[in-house]
């Protein structure tokens, strides 16, 4: 990557970065609960999508990587919505892009911004749970920690950005460990929009009875890999 094409990313994430702080800095600001009002009111945000017409998919798809970037606005519902408008095969194909473009974007402006700077948005508990991963190397483990519901994904994808793991790596590792559980909310999206009621009790409760004992043992799953993969390194 040339020198100018590295000023442009650098600004263009430093602009964002303006944005979202402003965004918080402002809670009453009409832009800032417009997106409030988006994720936290299911059926303003279905007619929002269903009032952008040919242009609904791309609102989505940013709606999505919004969720990721503003890391304290909720993103199960979009999910959701996405397979009930859109159908299970597109619902998931959007919300993936709009995962991995928001994860990019978290991932980016970690790595700008640096440890200490992210370091202040991140409370002691958190960070005492999480900070290894400033240090992490294994694509297993971040795997892992994006397939495992319960962790918080969206800070999670600003402490890889200061961590050494190579970019391409890590985009690959967390929208294939994003991939099952965006699979699942599209399917309960899109099954009660075909009638099909059974369906979608039989996949919530096939879901639940993984999910549940994931979400459970998550911090002994990470921990475990964690150890392996510091051993193999050290190796």
């Amino acid at each position: 990557m040339n020198q100018k094409l590295r000023w442009v990313i650098g600004l263009g994430l430093l602009a964002l970065l303006l944005v979202v702080t402003v965004w918080r800095m402002t809670p009453d600001s009409p832009t800032y609960l417009f997106l409030l009002r988006l994720y936290r009111d299911p059926v303003y945000l279905r007619e929002t999508l269903q009032s952008a017409g040919w242009l609904a998919p791309a609102v989505f798809i940013a709606i999505q990587a919004l969720q990721v970037v503003l890391s304290p606005i909720p993103g199960e519902a979009t999910g959701i919505l996405g397979g009930y408008l859109f159908g299970l095969a597109l619902g998931f194909v959007y919300s993936t892009v709009g995962l991995t473009v928001g994860t990019m974007a978290a991932f980016w402006i970690g790595r700008w911004v640096g440890a200490s700077f992210l370091r202040r948005f991140v409370t002691d508990h958190l960070w005492g749970r999480l900070g290894f991963i400033v240090e992490a190397e294994g694509a297993i483990l971040a795997f892992i920690i994006y397939l495992i519901p319960g962790f918080p994904k969206d800070i999670v994808s600003y402490l890889f950005g200061i961590s050494p793991m190579p970019v391409w790596v890590f985009v690959v590792v967390s929208t294939l460990g994003r991939m099952p559980g965006t699979w699942v909310l599209s399917a309960q999206g899109a099954k009660p929009a075909a009638g099909q009621y059974v369906h979608l009790a039989l996949l919530t409760a096939l879901a639940a009875a993984v999910a549940i004992p994931l979400y459970y043992y998550r911090h002994q799953i990470v921990g475990w890999f964690r150890r392996h993969s510091e051993t193999g390194n050290r190796a």
